[in-house]
């Protein structure tokens, strides 16, 4: 795992910086600590932070092929690079390391672009081939890897790893993209391919960018998808032991590594699905960390006990009190975008127990995604069949009054809270589910953006990122629509970011076995009653691990990884809320609505309302404000050679 980052002259052979790229490069040490290096050419320069996990003596980066004219910067895993090496040599090829980056250089030789699609793994790359004149740079399928770049004014294209190194530069306009606010304050996090700042870009997953030099910029290309089909006949017995089967092989791959291995272990269905696979496959001991709670009703470190305890690993265990918010600010810096998932706490704090005792570790991460494990899926598919009963000509307007008139009852048992439930009957399925995940939902947002901040919106709605994917969803099953938005938007802007940023943060490399490209394009192959059967999620999946998992484990709610939000913001985080939401901050953007903003500080603060996950996406985006965009933490671009 790595840090990656450079500058391309896209018009001609200018010269490169070598201090600005070993600014860009150092600003992502945390990615990198064991080694870090530069490769300087006319118009090219590529920098790289290396965290040695594969190949520790021979595997440095930027790494060439034979005749220095192909030069590679990865950050990743190629899980399938031994059975690449004997294909590749076959075709001619000399390795002289045996790391997996150079199996990227030699395949792009042999395969052009298409090589990303013999890739099994996480990666993101850049590549120069001097003698084609071209810069080519990849993300994988899933978006595990993160890859940022932006095109400025003069023609120089910058990119790497995180925003941080782009900034770094000193070239980047820090002008905020409103349409990125937009998205920020509907899902938590700003979505593929914008990032808050107008002039940079995420390069999407699946996405490929090739830059010929002295031709104009081209857009990203995809190279993959995932297509549910659901049309897989296998028997339901059969099915279940495929999915063993196959989950073995994908942990088997991620077990390969020269450095201390371990793995995540929360006490959910997923991450102990990993663990005891790992079990099965290793001949010691396997490395277990999990973070517990000092408040019962946040805490499931028990059952990570059970299933440690039942596979003898060796298990560390760290108790993180309830109050455990100092990690605003660092956050702020960590994530470089605002970012509003609360569990990035107990994630940064998991991360940072596991690198004490490990460099590698797995987690169950992207299970809920593909086996349908989200409660919100069962919700969303209740509501369908309610839909199914009335045509939209009739559903809209009756339950969208519906929806106007009935009162917000946080406060009530579920069955009288029913103006979410109408106001998701009113709409289209894609339209229900955005509303549903929407952390501020459209009428809240219309309430609190300022009328000049929405005349620049110039009626643009996050709305738009659901609808774009689901145009190109292929399929109209309830559920499996559903699961693609997600693997499309909340997997890789909210967990893969959050898992990507905590553990490199403390020098820690995460696989993740359940997002291995091949085990998720066969799970979509399979009916969508596979994995949600009445009010059971992951049914195949939990059927599957009944001979390897405590039945208490398998079927209890499922708990998540949160923190105690409101609590906090009614006691020992009362004045800094109100602080953050009602300081100058905020107000001088000019972009919310002090009045709505007050409303929601005091009706939470008095107990009238639970409005703890708006007030945290507003923490979070004050904190970015002040600790991003009002850092002055670069020197100008403009640095003597």
């Amino acid at each position: 795992m790595c840090g990656i980052t450079g500058i391309l002259d896209t018009r001609g052979t200018g010269d490169i910086s070598r201090a600005v790229l070993q600014r860009m490069n150092d600003s992502q040490l945390h990615r990198g600590p064991d080694e870090g290096s530069l490769h300087i050419e006319p118009g090219v320069g590529l920098g790289h932070r290396r965290l040695s996990i594969i190949d520790i003596a021979t595997g440095q980066q930027p790494l060439f092929n034979e005749d220095g004219t192909v030069v590679v910067v990865f950050n990743g895993e190629i899980y399938n690079y031994q059975q690449l090496i004997p294909e590749l040599q076959h075709l001619g090829h000399v390795f002289h390391t045996k790391s997996d980056t150079e199996v990227i250089v030699h395949a792009w030789e042999s395969w052009g672009a298409d090589c990303v699609k013999r890739f099994r793994g996480m990666f993101a790359f850049a590549l120069w081939d001097r003698n084609q004149q071209t810069f080519f740079i990849a993300r994988d399928r899933l978006g595990v890897k993160p890859l940022y770049y932006a095109l400025l004014d003069d023609g120089t294209l910058l990119f790497g790893s995180e925003l941080k190194s782009v900034l770094a530069h000193g070239g980047l306009r820090r002008d905020i993209d409103p349409l990125a606010v937009e998205e920020y304050f509907a899902l938590g996090y700003v979505a593929e391919p914008r990032t808050i700042f107008r002039q940079a870009r995420k390069l999407s997953p699946a996405h490929m960018l090739i830059v010929r030099r002295g031709q104009p910029v081209a857009e990203p290309v995809a190279y993959w998808d995932v297509r549910f089909s659901l049309d897989n006949p296998i028997p339901e017995a059969d099915a279940q032991a495929e999915l063993v089967q196959r989950l073995q092989e994908s942990v088997r791959l991620r077990m390969i590594a020269e450095v201390p291995l371990g793995a995540f272990l929360s006490g959910g269905v997923d991450s102990s699905a990993v663990v005891a696979v790992m079990a099965g496959l290793s001949q010691e001991p396997v490395n277990t960390c999990s973070i517990g709670f000092d408040d019962p009703a946040f805490n499931e470190s028990a059952f990570a006990q059970k299933v440690a305890d039942r596979y003898h690993t060796n298990h560390r265990l760290e108790i993180v009190k309830s109050d455990d918010f100092d990690l605003i600010d660092t956050l702020a810096r960590l994530y470089d975008e605002p970012y509003a998932d609360s569990s990035a706490i107990p994630t940064y704090r998991v991360c940072q127990l596991a690198r004490k005792h490990v460099t590698v570790a797995l987690s169950g991460d992207g299970g809920d995604e593909s086996l349908g494990g989200y409660r919100r899926y069962r919700m969303h598919l209740m509501e369908e069949r309610m839909r199914a009963l009335l045509p939209q000509s009739v559903r809209h307007p009756m339950f969208g009054l519906l929806g106007k008139v009935y009162p917000k009852a946080d406060w009530a048992p579920r069955v009288f809270r029913a103006k979410t439930t109408f106001e998701g009957l009113a709409r289209s399925s894609v339209e229900a589910y955005f509303h549903t995940i929407s952390i501020l939902r459209g009428p809240m947002r219309e309430e609190l953006f300022s009328s000049s901040f929405k005349t620049e919106l110039a009626g643009y709605n996050a709305q738009e990122v659901f609808n774009r994917h689901a145009s190109q969803a292929g399929t109209d099953d309830p559920l499996a629509l559903i699961q693609y938005l997600d693997l499309k938007t909340y997997l890789v802007g909210d967990i893969n970011t959050k898992v990507d940023r905590a553990s490199m943060a403390h020098s820690l490399e995460v696989r993740e076995p359940l997002m291995d490209h091949e085990l998720v394009e066969w799970l979509a192959t399979l009916p969508s009653s596979h994995k949600i059967r009445g009010q059971e999620g992951k049914y195949i999946f939990k059927k599957s691990m009944e001979p390897y998992l405590p039945q208490d484990v398998l079927y209890r709610p499922k708990m998540g990884f949160s923190v105690p939000l409101a609590r906090w913001f009614r006691g020992p985080l009362r004045q800094r809320v109100r602080d953050a939401v009602l300081g100058e901050r905020l107000l001088a953007t000019g972009w919310f609505n002090t009045s709505y903003l007050r409303h929601l500080v005091d009706a939470h603060q008095s107990g009238a309302r639970d409005y703890s996950a708006p007030l945290w996406t507003l923490l979070m985006f004050e904190a970015f404000l002040r600790q991003v965009v009002d850092a002055d933490d670069f020197e100008p671009a403009a640095v003597t050679p």
